[in-house]
């Protein structure tokens, strides 16, 4: 799965390499490109890529709604056993994808870490002091709760509810499926410079929007009674 907001100059190179990948592994897969409302020629590209490509598929929102809701969407569209999440932006190597495969078989849930993050030195600070915050308010014990490189179980998913928007949606998903019994592994990843485009997720208004969902977070993480997920392993 692929968030994607105005990425018209990175989509392309991140699907196909991608593809590439996925193709290797021998498995069933699809691409599905969520184009959150862009405003530049995201949707048209993705839609395009599609008709190129029937193991492409994508979902559009009329208008930007963030990034949680970009997720949930892609989640709601997912129809395979399991759901890959990496950015559309190509700040993740792909190819780096099939480690992640082999732990699955003792995880439900394969999370990534950013080795050495290719991010100014703010965002690094304040990614250390948010993976401390997530691990003491709600028990998410993982080294880089945001990191866009994970390997899920879709069972977790289908059955959690997720109400978080913005830049909580992982910590609330994490937080959720460590209730649920969930296993969790955990692998480093590289992280790239941006090809082209803009960060948007460090921008004060997102920021300050996350500190007031953290304390809505924490009561909706403490009251959550978990469901029973598929029992397959497969």
């Amino acid at each position: 799965m692929l968030p994607a907001y105005n990425e018209e100059t990175a989509l392309s190179g991140t699907v196909r390499d991608l593809r590439a990948v996925l193709a290797g592994l021998g498995r069933p897969f699809e691409i599905i490109v969520v184009d959150d409302g862009s405003v530049d020629g995201t949707g048209a590209l993705a839609d395009r890529l599609a008709r190129e490509d029937p193991a492409v598929r994508v979902v559009h929102h009329e208008r930007n709604q963030g990034y949680g809701a970009a997720l949930k969407s892609g989640f709601a569209a997912a129809r395979l056993d399991w759901v890959f999440l990496m950015d559309s932006d190509g700040q993740f190597n792909p190819s780096e994808l099939p480690g992640f495969v082999d732990a699955s078989r003792d995880a439900d849930f394969v999370v990534g870490y950013r080795a050495e993050r290719a991010d100014p030195i703010h965002r690094r600070l304040f990614a250390k002091a948010w993976a401390r915050l997530m691990r003491l308010l709600l028990g998410v014990g993982v080294r880089d709760v945001d990191c866009a490189f994970k390997l899920m179980r879709r069972s977790y998913l289908v059955v959690m509810p997720l109400e978080a928007g913005g830049a909580f949606l992982s910590a609330e998903m994490l937080a959720k499926a460590r209730r649920m019994g969930a296993r969790f592994a955990e692998r480093p990843v590289t992280h790239l410079p941006r090809r082209a485009g803009k960060q948007t997720g460090g921008s004060m208004r997102v920021l300050l929007r996350a500190f007031y969902e953290m304390g809505r977070l924490w009561l909706r993480v403490r009251r959550f009674r978990p469901a029973r997920p598929s029992p397959s392993r497969s």
